[in-house]
């Protein structure tokens, strides 16, 4: 049975919208898309492919898939570890107004969620991996269903944006197991999800 883990870039806000560039998500009147990408170094990249190293299988939002569909599947480099996971492993968007999907190996998911990626961790081996898709993401923390956060942290502030921890998020406990600094200051920190917070007094 697979974990279902997030990798997600956030701001010290606690933004997580259009980190790739200013049309990724203007939604909400969103102007600030591309914050991430003056952070890009080596230490970033060596991140990053190991998370898809663990990949067994994507679940994406709509969104987000739609970005990555536009761009991953012209990118045929076998050596390419991003590129050769994304293109040959199971991919599963979830979406109630998507008909069909051209990219090779996608599923469309549009019935119960919670049921649907439940049956989909049972049937993976390694890691469902969810990339970007905050909305998406803020459905599944509602039921507990997302196990493992990765959580690049970038130094820069935007005072507004989607946020991926939204107001009426789900009280939870996280255990932090690894953390690590890139070389131009971005905090990468991973947490597994811990129960309910337990609370006390001073």
């Amino acid at each position: 049975m697979a974990q279902l883990s997030i990798t997600s870039f956030v701001t010290l806000d606690g933004v997580m919208q259009a980190p790739g560039g200013p049309d990724e998500d203007p939604s909400g009147g969103f102007d600030q898309g591309g914050w991430s990408v003056p952070y890009g170094d080596e230490d970033f990249g060596r991140f990053v492919t190991e998370v898809f190293d663990r990949a067994g299988a994507f679940l994406l939002g709509r969104r987000t898939y739609d970005i990555f569909a536009g761009y991953w599947p012209e990118k045929g480099d076998p050596a390419d570890p991003i590129a050769s996971r994304l293109n040959s492993l199971p991919k599963y968007v979830a979406s109630t107004t998507l008909k069909t999907a051209d990219w090779a190996g996608t599923t469309i998911i549009g019935g119960d969620l919670v049921q649907e990626v439940t049956a989909i961790k049972a049937r993976t081996d390694g890691e469902v991996q969810i990339h970007g898709s905050g909305r998406l993401a803020q459905s599944l923390m509602a039921h507990d269903l997302i196990d493992t956060f990765h959580l690049l942290v970038f130094p820069v502030v935007l005072g507004k944006g989607l946020r991926l921890f939204a107001d009426g998020a789900v009280p939870t406990a996280y255990r932090h197991t690894a953390g690590r600094t890139t070389g131009t200051g971005v905090a990468i920190h991973t947490y597994e999800r811990a129960g309910r917070p337990e609370y006390g007094s001073y």
